[in-house]
């Protein structure tokens, strides 16, 4: 299920996602969390946002085309029409 959070006039979808983690990954990130103050939910999150904002584009259409070919497939007009809509372009 994804939710909307309103922060500071922006609207940014999140979703939802449970994990694993061994006992003493959890424990070394409790720790770093609160030493920075920090939930370790907060933390974790903070650590995945920062990861996946230092992916470059080259990176993620790499790894896309090499593992979902049906990606480099052309659009038609419908679907490049959709695709730039949902951009905002």
């Amino acid at each position: 299920m994804s939710k909307l959070i309103i922060m500071e006039a922006l609207v940014v979808e999140k979703k939802r996602k449970n994990i694993d983690i061994p006992i003493d990954t959890f424990r070394a990130l409790s720790i770093r969390a609160a030493s920075e103050g920090k939930s370790l939910k907060s933390f974790i999150e903070n650590l995945l946002v920062m990861e996946a904002t230092a992916m470059s584009d080259e990176e993620l259409y790499h790894f896309l085309f090499k593992n979902k070919p049906q990606g480099s497939v052309y659009l038609n007009e419908t679907e490049q029409s959709e695709f730039e809509n949902w951009l905002g372009i």
